[in-house]
């Protein structure tokens, strides 16, 4: 696909991180982005600077995700690319024991559901909402193609850490359905990849003293350090401009394979 003005985007999860970095690489090669994001203030500032529009979403509510897809469609017109950004995660351990009294307690199944709700099925909500949309759309190029798809996934899907079950099941889901979806949408010209980071400098990383960012990079092979979020999005844009990129799940964190901690 040709990046250009005509070709609308959504990132989810575009406020900050590796959305927001997307977010302004798509908008660097001239398409029109709409964020979805809950952070109100940090969203409308991307969007402001990057000429994009910002809507308020919570991926994991269904009345948000169908509002936040009509704002961003009357301002921009139908997106052709999708970027599912958003996401989050805990550490809990299948089950543990209290420190003060010893006493066996299992993983909360809410903080179970929670991480769910947001990672897997916000990322597929938006999928089968931008996917229908896509639908309607007459092709651009001469294969056919109506659209793109691009997740984000996590390596933890693959070896996930201590105290990931939630998260890395979530994870695991996104890469799981992947190729289904580029096959359910093939026949319409409508790709569907994911990206699978690695150890990145991101908000969720914010807040870590820098010698501990330091020890975390040093664990990746090559290069030894945490990854860009520029770095993600540039394979995002390669994605969207590759056709021949369609049903795979790419690992993209320095052939970094994860430690139980």
């Amino acid at each position: 696909m040709q990046l250009n003005r005509s070709v609308t985007a959504i990132v989810t999860g575009g406020a900050s991180g590796l959305g927001e970095a997307t977010a302004r690489e798509l908008a660097g090669a001239g398409v029109r982005v709409a964020i979805f994001d809950l952070n109100k203030d940090r969203g409308n500032k991307v969007a402001g600077e990057i000429d994009g529009v910002f809507c308020e979403v919570n991926v994991a509510n269904e009345q948000s995700v169908v509002d936040g897809f009509a704002k961003a469609r009357a301002a921009l017109g139908q997106e052709r690319i999708l970027v599912n950004c958003a996401g989050t995660g805990i550490a809990v351990k299948t089950a543990s024991r209290k420190k003060d009294t010893n006493e066996p307690v299992a993983h909360p199944i809410d903080q179970f559901d929670r991480i769910i709700q947001i990672n897997l099925v916000g990322t597929f909500r938006c999928i089968s909402k931008a996917a229908a949309g896509m639908l309607t759309l007459d092709p651009i190029t001469e294969d056919g193609e109506r659209g793109v798809i691009v997740n984000t996934g996590s390596v933890a899907a693959e070896d996930g850490q201590i105290g990931q079950a939630a998260y890395s099941a979530s994870k695991a889901g996104i890469k799981g359905m992947t190729l289904v979806v580029a096959r359910d949408l093939s026949r319409d010209g409508i790709r569907c990849c994911t990206i699978l980071p690695g150890l990145f400098n991101t908000p969720l990383l914010g807040a870590a003293p820098e010698d501990v960012k330091r020890s975390l990079g040093a664990q990746v092979p090559f290069p030894s350090r945490l990854g860009h979020p520029y770095e993600y999005a540039k394979l995002a844009r390669q994605i969207c401009e590759n056709s021949m990129l369609n049903g795979e799940t790419i690992r993209l964190d320095g052939a970094i394979r994860m430690a139980p901690r």
